[in-house]
């Protein structure tokens, strides 16, 4: 395994810039995850670290060699992709073993590499079998164990249960995990699905527009985020956002159209009156007697717990409660966030305020 070091990354189709100075630093042996809205650059800085895309600036290096002018069969990486890129025509042994017999490896190693890759992956039963004749999943298996028989320094996903069910999907996001678990292997993984990244990654790398927001481990992000778009972008159901100004005389309070007024522990010195964007995650309100009025507008029970979508001074925002409820759409109930749990912006450049 190795590690992987990008250092002002660019990115450029002929006048229009991409990928604008990217650094990121990922550890031997860390599962990194690559996250943010389709267009963000993502799948693009992964192609670049494959050696599919040329480099317009900065540099890539692997195991601290520069790679930049490398080509991809000489980067030791191996990539899985959103598309599984089986052979039809060979069975799942000769799909695994292919790239060795490239390689002209020894009869014995090839069968030895296959079999390991087989048994991490719960194969063994399937080698002779052909793609055809295999579900999503043991597909998507067939290709990582492609990549795992290479033993290479990077393994690369790009997206790569985008094309599976739900429930599948999280079978396979334990399954992935449990493998780099178990193979220590330097891994660098695409998606834009901000769940699969918090329940997958060591570090999470939040992408837009070219550019990383923030990088950090999921749970700093989620409860940390530096500014609206990680903020907005971290968390399902997402968290809410109420635009307003901070009144710090006496005891400090959010206010907000509608005349919205909530507790605040703290505010930032010298604050008052600062146009602001107060931000709270579902699961941070809560019923209070002396919260602020709000009109449920639709309640939607999963079983673990009840969202319900309210007016609060005239923005909708969700909130979550364990408890059960019986909310009916147009009654009033009163809420207010939890102590400790209220995010501040500041409203013009979304940047996290510190009280």
């Amino acid at each position: 395994m190795a590690a992987v070091d990008i250092v002002d990354v660019r990115k450029a189709f002929g006048a229009t810039e991409v990928i604008h100075g990217v650094d990121i630093d990922i550890a031997d042996g860390q599962f990194v995850v690559l996250v943010g809205p389709s267009g963000c650059g993502k799948s693009t800085l992964l192609r670049m670290l494959a050696g599919l895309e040329s480099i317009t600036g900065g540099e890539i290096a692997i195991d601290g060699k520069v790679v930049n002018l490398v080509p991809p069969k000489e980067r030791d990486i191996a990539m899985v992709f959103q598309n599984y890129a089986l052979y039809p025509h060979m069975s799942v042994f000769d799909n695994m073993a292919f790239s060795l017999k490239l390689r002209r490896a020894p009869k014995e190693e090839i069968d030895r590499r296959v079999g390991q890759a087989a048994a991490i992956l719960d194969l063994d039963k399937y080698l002779d079998r052909f793609p055809r004749q295999l579900s999503g999943g043991q597909r998507q298996r067939v290709a990582m164990g492609r990549a795992i028989v290479r033993d290479p320094k990077v393994f690369l996903f790009d997206e790569p249960l985008s094309n599976l069910d739900a429930k599948l999907r999280v079978a396979m996001r334990t399954e992935i995990r449990a493998l780099h678990q178990r193979l220590s292997s330097t891994t660098v993984y695409v998606t834009h699905d901000q769940i699969e990244a918090m329940t997958m990654a060591d570090k999470i790398v939040v992408m837009n527009d070219g550019r990383v927001e923030q990088v950090g481990e999921p749970l700093e992000l989620y409860d940390r985020p530096d500014n609206l778009f990680v903020a907005g972008f971290i968390g399902s159901p997402a968290m809410n956002f109420l635009e307003g100004r901070l009144a710090t005389e006496g005891r400090p309070r959010f206010l907000a159209a509608g005349d919205v007024s909530l507790p605040l522990d703290k505010a930032p010195a010298g604050a008052h009156g600062r146009p602001v964007v107060l931000g709270i995650r579902p699961e941070h309100l809560q019923l209070a007697t002396d919260g602020a009025a709000a009109e449920v507008v639709v309640v939607e029970p999963t079983g673990s717990e009840t969202q319900v979508v309210c007016k609060l001074g005239g923005t909708d925002v969700i909130a979550a409660f364990r408890e059960r409820h019986r909310f009916r759409p147009g009654e009033e109930i009163r809420i207010a966030p939890m102590p400790g749990h209220i995010h501040l912006f500041d409203a013009e450049t979304g940047r996290r305020l510190e009280a």
